[in-house]
This record gives structure tokens, sequence and C-alpha cells, in this order.
């Protein structure tokens, strides 16, 4: 096999792209170029005067000629501009025949290399030109994130020279670009992620609404999220914000409307509502077409009508159930989810899938439903058992997985912390959560471009495991920690994840309380309600695997028995 013919290096400002695309070039007896300054010698101007005499839009067409221009031409190092791999088009380009390294670094590291050349020349540089860099850095990095995970590989600079990440980039070339290019899917792969405009990025650009953490944007419907330590007493002023009507329908489940029932009518009727409120019983089987019949009948009984809210005051299973009813009745009422777990907080309540379960398998009959704002309160997490805060961090150690690795070192270096639910950092840590998957929802919000489709990593297994359990014994998120363990091993023997990070994996896991296997549960039974999953496409089972941090990918042919060798593992004593 081949090596590439060129290097082409991606990632945010102050990564040292450009650098370490001349020191590498000088390595390997090739041409270095920076796709910026190509684009400066073709438009005769420099890049902060085309974005204001010309607009975004001439600058990324420019960007993506000089990119078809230098992708033409073999032995090239090329540094691309941070935000190019935003385009699929460029993407395209940048496939053929080379190989793509991000160079990776953390917002400090980025601000402290950066903060020099602003001083200098601040026009230059009018990403640090706000009131606060560094927040603005971890906003379009977060954006980014999804894109530059897409590289043949990742590099972290902090704390390396120039020289030596030159190192480290000649070394991926030798090792592994001949199979990065032979790899069938890769191109497809690659292109696969639509374009995207910073422009239109849900958390990058300043919030509709002050204060919110995010904001998602999707094709049916556009909503904020709020989240904050104590945000509760502003329910009805958001909800008023937002426009919604006069009344409110509170639903809760009897353990979490017993601690926080009081507290959010209050808040409701301070904002100028009327509020009536149904209880349903606490437990994953709640969830169910009965349950949601019998709030029928109590919303008839109150005369809902159209655009008077339903108000979902719960963990997972409330935002789920809820969700439901509002999307169905009168053909969808106004839903706003305020979760009170950690797991509602990350997962149910962001991306609009409400549902409840058949008896055969989980959030089988469901809809699409976007709310109309979240609003997390951070301080509500102090109530939760220990065991169902525990199994919460599950989706959050999730989504660092799949998307983020700086995520993964902010749990891995405060786990402590945030296992004591210290406010500051544990509130940033689950803004940081839900910011990935809004950008996820954002871009894929049906599951319809395969994007959404790597939120459910972890969750093959482990929604077999919790029908097989008949949805008793075992916490979501527990289940969820068990199906990444079982992930991790099926990635493993098919080559794709290297042992160390499995076990980096399995560590952070353990780290945080959740479980690595299951016991009294049918391995059989398990392996059934998997090949139910809606997750299945055609007879095969679509599997969420790692290839690295941050770097999933989607596999239809895991072996059978492969899988039963694994779930075998997972259950036995």
């Amino acid at each position: 096999m081949k090596r590439a013919q060129r290097i082409i290096l991606t990632g945010f400002s102050g990564t040292g792209k450009s650098e370490v695309a001349r020191l590498v070039a000088e390595r390997l007896g090739w041409q270095a170029v920076d796709s910026d300054d190509a684009i400066v010698e073709a438009a005769g101007k420099p890049i902060p005067a085309i974005f204001r005499d010309d607009g975004e839009t001439h600058f990324r067409t420019l960007e993506h000629s000089a990119l078809r221009e230098l992708c033409s031409q073999p032995k090239m190092v090329i540094a691309a501009g941070g935000g190019a791999i935003l385009s699929a088009e460029n993407r395209q380009l940048m496939a053929q025949n080379s190989f793509i390294v991000c160079l990776e670094a953390r917002p400090e590291t980025i601000l402290t290399r950066l903060r020099p050349q602003f001083e200098t020349d601040p026009v230059a540089r009018p990403l640090l030109a706000t009131s606060d860099p560094l927040s603005r850095i971890r906003e379009l990095k977060s954006f980014r994130q999804p894109y530059y995970a897409l590289a043949d590989q990742t590099i972290h600079t902090d704390g390396l020279t120039m020289e030596q990440v030159a190192g480290e980039v000649v070394h991926a070339w030798r090792q592994l670009s001949a199979t990065a290019l032979a790899d069938e899917g890769r191109v497809a792969a690659l292109v696969a992620a639509p374009s995207a405009r910073e422009a239109d990025a849900p958390y990058c650009q300043p919030p509709a609404e002050a204060g919110a953490a995010c904001v998602v944007r999707t094709s049916s419907a556009t909503y904020p999220v709020f989240v904050s330590w104590g945000a509760l007493p502003d329910l009805g002023r958001r909800m008023a914000d937002a426009g919604l009507a006069s009344r409110a329908y509170l639903i809760s489940d009897s353990m979490v409307h017993a601690r926080w029932g009081a507290a959010a009518k209050e808040a409701l009727k301070a904002g100028g509502f009327t509020v009536a409120w149904h209880v349903v019983p606490a437990g994953e089987t709640s969830k169910s077409l009965d349950t949601a019949a019998a709030i029928y009948d109590w919303l008839v009984s109150q005369r809902a009508e159209r655009g008077e809210a339903i108000v979902a005051l719960g963990g997972g299973m409330v935002c789920d159930l809820a969700g439901f009813v509002a999307a169905t009745f009168v053909r969808g009422l106004p839903l706003v989810h305020v979760p009170t777990s950690l797991l509602a907080m990350v997962d149910a309540a962001i991306g609009g899938k409400v549902a409840v379960n058949q008896k055969e398998a989980k959030n089988l009959i469901g809809a699409f439903y976007q709310p109309r704002l979240v609003l997390a309160d951070v301080s509500t997490l102090q109530s939760l058992p220990p065991r169902e805060l525990t199994a919460g961090w599950a989706e959050v150690i999730k989504h660092a997985l799949i998307m983020d690795e700086e995520l993964l070192r902010l749990l891995e270096e405060n786990a402590d912390a945030i296992v004591r639910l210290e406010p500051a950092v544990t509130a940033a840590v689950i803004s940081g959560s839900i910011a990935l998957k809004a950008a996820v929802v954002s871009e894929d919000e049906r599951e319809e471009r395969g994007r959404r489709t790597i939120l459910n990593y972890g969750h093959t297994i482990g929604h077999g495991l919790e029908a097989a359990a008949e949805y008793t014994g075992m916490l979501h998120g527990e289940a969820v920690a068990v199906g990444m363990t079982g992930a991790a091993r099926i990635a493993r023997r098919l080559g794709l994840l290297p042992p160390e990070l499995a076990e980096r994996q399995d560590a952070l896991i353990a780290r945080f309380g959740l479980p690595l296997r299951a016991s009294g549960v049918d391995p059989g039974k398990v392996m059934t309600a998997t090949a139910l999953d809606k997750k299945v496409k055609g007879g095969a089972i679509r599997w969420v695997l790692l290839e690295g941090i941050g770097r999933p990918v989607i596999r239809h042919d895991v072996p059978p028995k492969l899988a039963e060798e694994v779930v075998q593992e997972l259950l036995s004593a």
C-alpha cells in the first residue's frame, strides 16, 4: 500500500498548524503551504478585510478554490484554516490521497498561545476581541469538535514543542496513512456529515435568550436551554418570555413532585400562570400507553386547549412520557422540560425524542417533538438518590467518549469534585455535555443523516439489558455503562479500538461508581431484545463503536457470535 502524497493539518487556531507544516515539510523534503496565505494572495487583501468587504460566503468560496488547487499537487503539507473542515466539499478534496491530521489543544493553551499575537495585532485575532475570550474559544471548539473528529489522526499539542508535534505527525503519516487510504468507507464517512456554518452554530453565537447555556436549532424548532445552579425560580418568567399562554399543566412523578412540586408551582404562578398538576407513580413502568391514556383523560377533564403548555418536571421517564403526551394530545401542546435528574438534563430533555415503552422493547412507540424551552436547575441533583445520580454520569461520559476528549479530561481530572456536586465544576460539565448533544441534534434532528446515531454508543446492549430485565432492577445509566463496556470489547476484538483506550474508558466508568458488568439477566433475552431494538435496520443491528476518543463509527457487520460472546461475558458471575 502507498502512503498518502499529501498531509493536511486541521485544527483550531493556536494549535501550531503553520509552524508544524513547515517543520514536517523540512523532514520529508516536501513543500509547506498555509491555505490562508493562498487565499490572501488570490484576493489581494488580508482575511479580515475579505470578511469585512465581501462576507464569509465569499471567503469560503476562495478557501475551497485554494484547497482544490493545493490538493491537486503531490508532496505537500497543507495547513488548512480552522473552519475549512466544516465544508463537506472541502472534506471531499482533503480525502483524496491526503492524510488528515487534527492538531488539538486545550482552550487554556490556545488562549496562552494566541494572546501575544492579539496584543501585537488585534485585527488579526478577532476571536479574542471579546470580554471573555476563553469562553468564546470553548464555544467555537465545541461546535467544530465533531468535524475535527473526522480526521485520520489527532495529535494533542499541549506541553509539546512544535518540533515534537512535527515528529508525531511524520510518525503517524508513516504508520497510518496507507491504511487510512485503503479504507473503502473513509471518503464516504468524511463527506457524510453535512456542511455547517459557524453563523448557524447553536451555541457559538450569543443566545437569543439572555442566560441560555445554548440554543438548539433544528428544522422544526429553535429553543433555549437554561442551565445553572438554582434556576427553578425562573421557570415562570422563562416561559412567559417564550410567549407561552397563561395556563400550565405540570406532570411529575410521586417522588419528584413531593420534593420540587411546590417550588415549580410557585415559580409558575410568579410568572402569571394558572397551574394544574398530575402525578404518576415513580419508576419506568409508568412510561406506558396506559399511563399516557390516563393523562389524556385528565387533560380532557381540565379542558386543556392548544397553546397551553405541558411542563415535564422530573427525570427521563417523566420527560419521555409527558413529551409523548404533549406531542399527541390535540395534535400537539407546547412542551417545557424541567429535568431534575442528571440523565434527563444531559439526555432525555435535549433533542425532542419522546416515547413510551412497549412490553418487548424500550421507547418503541414515540415521536420527535421538540420542547419550547429546557430549564435545568443543577441544584436539584442534590436530592437524587445516590444510585440514580451515579447512573446519570454514564451519559456524560458517553458524550465525552464519542465527541470531546477535552470533556473527557475534565471528567478524569475532577471526578471527585464532580461526584460531590461542587457547583461550579458540576454546572460546567453538565453544560458542556448538553452543548455536545445540542450540536448533534441541531445537525441531525431525526437520525436521517447518520450523525445522531453516534449518541447510541453503549445503548445497543444497554437497551437489551433493560428490556430483558423488564425495566426493573437496573437503571438506564447502569445499563448504558455495561453497554459501553461491551461495545469497547467488541471494538477491541474487531481491531478498531486500542486496548489502552478501552482500559481508559473502563477506568473512568468505574471511577464514577458505574458498573462494568451485570448479573441476574438472561443473555438470551438480552440478544432477543437487542434484535427488536429500534436501532435495527434492514435486519442488521447498527452498532456504534469507537476507533478512538472522539472517533465513533457505525458498523452493521458485527458477527452475531461475537456479540453473543461479549454479552455472555458481561453477564457471567
